[in-house]
């Protein structure tokens, strides 16, 4: 069995930071290929970035690329998602989701379904 877990998302300023974390443990190949998506209300879920395994390469979503920095710690599969220059578009449930079938990203990267395992989700909102 498999759990992500996010965290660190929260209220922010037009303008601001705020810095996501994400964890998964259980029964992965390790340092597994990990991303990032949203879902705003009423939206379909979009990909925001992603990060292979080695943390060498990484994808951004044309909406976010440029603000946003997707990391990987050092221990297992832990990621980040360090956002700056947050907008009001931004607001959304943020997820990270792991692929446990891959340590280089695929072409695939940005469809959900390319991705097996999901966590909860964390809500970040940001204010005009």
């Amino acid at each position: 069995q498999v759990q992500v877990v996010e965290s660190g998302g929260g209220l922010a300023q037009a303008g601001g930071s705020l810095r996501l974390s994400c964890a998964a443990s259980g029964r992965t190949l390790g340092n597994n290929v990990m991303g990032w998506f949203r879902q705003a209300p009423g939206k379909e879920r979009k990909f925001v970035a992603v990060i292979s395994g080695s943390g060498v390469s990484t994808v951004y979503g044309d909406s976010v690329k440029g603000r946003v920095t997707i990391s990987r710690g050092n221990a297992g599969n832990t990621v980040y998602l360090q956002m700056n220059s947050l907008k009001p578009e931004d607001t959304a449930v943020y997820f990270c989701a792991l692929n446990d079938r891959a340590y280089t990203i695929g072409a695939n990267y940005y469809s959900p379904n390319e991705y097996d395992y999901w966590g909860q989700g964390t809500q970040v909102t940001v204010s005009s």
